[in-house]
C-alpha cells in the first residue's frame, strides 16, 4: 500500500513530505531536479511524487545532495543507480556520500533519544525505511554553480549538522531549502516552527549555531526544510526563532 505524501507547491518548487522526512523538486520547464531523497524505502515515494506533478523520472537531469546521512541519501543512491542521473553536493560533503567516513547517529546514541516523546515508533518506522543503510553514492560530486542544474539553485554553505551540509537558494521561486540546518518539526521534537535539529543528529553543534547566521543572510520568502513543514517568512526570522530553540538541544 501506497505511503500518504504531501506536495506543497511554491512557484516552480515543490516540498514533499512522507512520515519522517522530506525532499524538494524544482520545475524549470520540462527539466526538474530533485534535492535530498529522503531513506531508501522512499525511492518509490520520491517517483510517485515526481507523476504527482506531471513529471517522469527521465526529466530529473541531476539531484543535489544537502547532506550524506541516510535519511537524505538513501534515496537519492537507489534512483541515481536505477536512473543513472548525477548526483552532486558540497565541496565538504563529498567525502561523506562516498562514505569515506560516516558522520551520523549510530545504534550507540539512540538512548540519547529514547526518553523523547515519539521516539520508539519513530525508530521502528526507520529500521523498516532502511535507516541502517550504510550505502554511499560513489558517483557523487561538487555542484558547480557556474554549471546549474534545472531552477539555478545556489548553494549556501551551512557547515555543523554535517561538515559539508548545503542549503540550496531556488531564486526564481524565492524558496530556500535547509535541510537538516534549520527544521520545522521533527518525530522525535516537541518544538513546532523554525528549530535546530536535536542535539544528537548535528555533528558539531557550535557549528550549526554558526551556520543560522549564513541562513539569515539569504534573500527568500519560503523555507523548505529538511524534516517539517512549510514555513512562509524571511530566512532571518527563521534563523532567530532557531536559535531561540537551543536551549531545547540538550540530550
Amino acid at each position: 500500500m501506497s505511503r500518504p505524501l504531501s506536495i506543497r507547491r511554491h512557484q516552480d518548487a515543490y516540498l514533499v513530505s512522507a512520515a519522517h522526512v522530506n525532499w524538494v523538486l524544482v520545475e524549470d520547464g520540462h527539466d526538474l531536479t530533485l534535492i535530498d531523497g529522503g531513506y531508501p524505502g522512499n525511492a518509490a515515494d520520491v517517483e510517485r511524487s515526481v507523476r504527482e506533478i506531471g513529471h517522469q523520472m527521465s526529466d530529473v537531469r541531476g539531484a543535489l545532495l544537502t547532506h550524506a546521512h541516510v535519511d537524505h541519501l538513501g534515496g537519492l543512491a537507489v534512483l541515481a543507480d536505477r536512473y543513472g542521473f548525477p548526483v552532486f553536493t558540497g565541496a565538504d560533503e563529498v567525502a561523506h556520500a562516498h562514505r569515506d567516513h560516516l558522520q551520523q547517529m549510530g545504534p550507540a546514541q539512540i538512548p540519547l533519544l529514547l526518553w523523547r516523546r515519539g521516539s520508539v515508533r519513530w525508530v521502528t518506522d526507520i529500521v523498516r525505511l532502511g535507516g541502517t543503510d550504510r550505502t554511499g553514492v560513489e558517483g557523487a560530486r561538487p555542484y558547480d554553480p557556474e554549471q546549474p542544474l534545472p531552477g539555478t539553485p545556489v548553494p549556501v554553505a551551512t557547515p555543523g549538522h554535517t561538515d559539508g551540509h548545503t542549503c540550496y537558494l531556488i531564486p526564481g521561486s524565492r524558496v530556500l531549502v535547509t535541510g537538516d540546518a534549520l527544521v520545522t518539526g521533527h518525530a522525535v521534537s516537541s518544538l513546532d516552527g523554525p528549530q535546530l535539529i536535536v542535539r544528537p543528529f548535528s555533528h558539531d553543534r557550535e557549528s550549526a549555531l554558526a551556520s543560522l547566521d549564513a541562513i539569515a543572510d539569504v534573500d527568500a520568502d519560503v523555507i523548505f526544510p529538511g524534516h517539517g513543514r512549510a514555513w512562509e517568512g524571511s530566512p532571518a526570522k527563521a534563523a532567530t526563532l532557531a536559535r531561540e530553540t537551543a536551549g531545547f538541544w540538550r540530550p
